[in-house]
């Protein structure tokens, strides 16, 4: 790519003419104003175009033996360090088909011969004027989408900060930790990447949506903020009515999400993945689950990866009214729950990757900093 033009330096022309007279023309009448390379065949050209510093105008014989100029046009247009050096043709051909031809090619204006001078200091100068502008627009599109790109990386941290704080409130009111936050979403981005070529998934599971599924986990329990304290804290086993009002933290959870998309207008795809893994990641396989009992691939694929992810979490996590399994323990209640609880190409992902969910509890256990 060239470089942008700076008028307090004069810029750098390229006159290329197989006729020295032709060449001591122009180099005479330009000179004064702008710093002139002279080439007298195209493959010279060629090799003062690419050279340092590049041209910021070629001026273009278009009949010269060998190369003529439609051919060095073609191969300045087609390499990346040239293509944006306009070219003026300067020629005596006047037929409108041969203008056609060359403006077709890429050239900038055309010149006839012989050579006018104001004509020539005029139609350079505003070449030269149009090259810089494009190039002012350019660097400013450029600093906009820098700007654009900074203020959207800003809110991504935001939003992503938002999203641990509103999930913590929810988690510190249970008896799990922030750190149940970040081993889940680890655990279903490493679910994810596993079934990611599988081909009932991969259409789903690109890279993006990787990325999204692993934003939107951390929201998957936020309902519980709903459920009474005597409730979500007792340390004994819950009674039908309890149950049933701890189950309504699925239903929470989605409606908070719905209200969000609500005000918003509209949703987009961390909004949707949230929502699916809120209400649906007590869905069991079998069609045993709750809030609405779905089986199969009713339920949605963020949902399932969500439900291996959060039982293998609770499995090897200490509670009040349980001890903490193994990391086997755990693999083979997985296991046993294929076709079950999970789905099972997602339990034969985990299985072939249950080694990943022991480096990731290891990595986030409850006593790490967060």
């Amino acid at each position: 790519m060239t470089e942008a033009l700076d008028f307090t330096v004069k810029p750098t022309l390229l006159v290329v003419d197989d006729t020295p007279e032709n060449l001591a023309l122009l180099a005479d009448l330009l000179g004064p104003h702008y710093r002139v390379k002279l080439a007298n065949n195209g493959r010279k050209a060629l090799q003062l175009a690419r050279a340092q510093p590049q041209p910021d105008l070629i001026l273009l014989d278009v009949m010269m033996p060998e190369m003529d100029g439609y051919a060095v046009i073609r191969e300045l247009k087609t390499d990346p360090s040239t293509v944006e050096i306009p070219v003026i043709f300067l020629t005596a051909r006047v037929e409108v088909e041969d203008e056609r031809h060359g403006f077709e090619l890429g050239a900038a204006d055309y010149i006839s011969k012989p050579v006018s001078p104001p004509i020539v200091l005029a139609r350079v100068a505003t070449q030269l004027t149009v090259k810089q502008h494009r190039q002012f627009l350019k660097d400013q599109n450029a600093y906009l989408e820098r700007m654009v790109q900074e203020r959207t990386r800003e809110l991504e941290l935001v939003r992503d900060a938002t999203i641990h704080a509103m999930a913590s409130l929810a988690e510190t009111r249970d008896n799990e930790t922030g750190n149940h936050i970040r081993r889940t979403q680890h655990y279903v981005s490493a679910l994810a990447r596993a079934l990611q070529t599988h081909p009932r998934f991969s259409a789903e599971l690109t890279d993006r949506n990787i990325e999204l599924l692993h934003k939107s986990a951390p929201l998957h329990d936020i309902g519980k903020v709903g459920v009474p304290d005597h409730i979500l804290l007792k340390p004994g086993k819950l009674d039908p009515d309890e149950w049933e009002i701890m189950k309504r933290h699925a239903a929470l959870g989605r409606d908070a999400i719905l209200q969000v998309e609500a005000t918003l207008g509209g949703s987009n795809g961390f909004l949707v993945y949230a929502r699916e893994i809120a209400y649906s990641h007590q869905e069991k396989w079998d069609g045993s689950g709750y809030p609405e009992g779905l089986r199969g691939d009713q339920i949605p694929l963020s949902a399932r990866l969500m439900a291996l992810a959060d039982v293998y979490d609770a499995l090897i996590s200490e509670r009040i009214y349980k001890r903490a399994y193994s990391h086997e323990e755990a693999v083979e209640a997985i296991r046993e729950g294929r076709g079950r609880h999970f789905d099972p190409d997602v339990c034969d992902a985990f299985l072939a990757i249950h080694t990943q969910f022991r480096d990731i509890a290891a990595r986030f256990h409850d006593s790490a900093a967060h």
